[in-house]
């Protein structure tokens, strides 16, 4: 049976990002795989309020699509281009990938005690505007799917 959506975020996306082997590479797109961990590092924190932003990249008049597509079963296609990222990946931070997942199992904690802590929280997403929780959620599962899928191993 598929692990719940949190689960998934939580638990077993680490545990397919540390159980990956060393020389992996992507099935489409630019980043490596400390570039993509690093990437969700960037996405968590401003999923859990610490890396804020108040500009909207989706035009006004199209994100009521853009919230339908994310609450719906819809998976992110290949080599989608999130307009809050530049085209080619952003310099590294962390000296190891292990350094990296290590801090995005600390970012994604703590996307879960803010929620937990403040029910009716909305942030500000670059793409899809503000989210709650379940939106929030919706979209942590979403984009650790794709990129999960981006390196094969889901």
């Amino acid at each position: 049976m598929q692990p719940g959506k949190k689960e998934f975020v939580q638990i077993e996306f680490i545990q397919l990002l540390r159980n990956a082997p060393p020389a992996i590479t992507p099935k489409w797109g630019r980043m490596s795989f400390q570039h993509m961990v690093e990437h969700m590092v960037l996405a968590l924190k401003n999923a859990n309020g610490k890396l804020k932003t108040e500009k909207i990249f989706t035009p006004a008049d199209k994100l009521a699509a853009s919230h339908i597509f994310l609450m719906s079963d819809k998976e992110f296609r290949e080599n989608t281009k999130s307009p809050a990222f530049p085209d080619d990946p952003l310099p590294l931070h962390f000296k190891t990938v292990e350094e990296g997942i290590n801090k995005l199992e600390k970012e994604i904690a703590d996307f879960f005690t803010v929620y937990e802590n403040n029910p009716g929280l909305t942030i500000t997403n670059p793409v899809f505007g503000d989210l709650n929780f379940e939106e929030a959620q919706q979209l942590l599962y979403k984009h650790c799917q794709h990129h999960a899928k981006q390196f094969g191993l889901i």
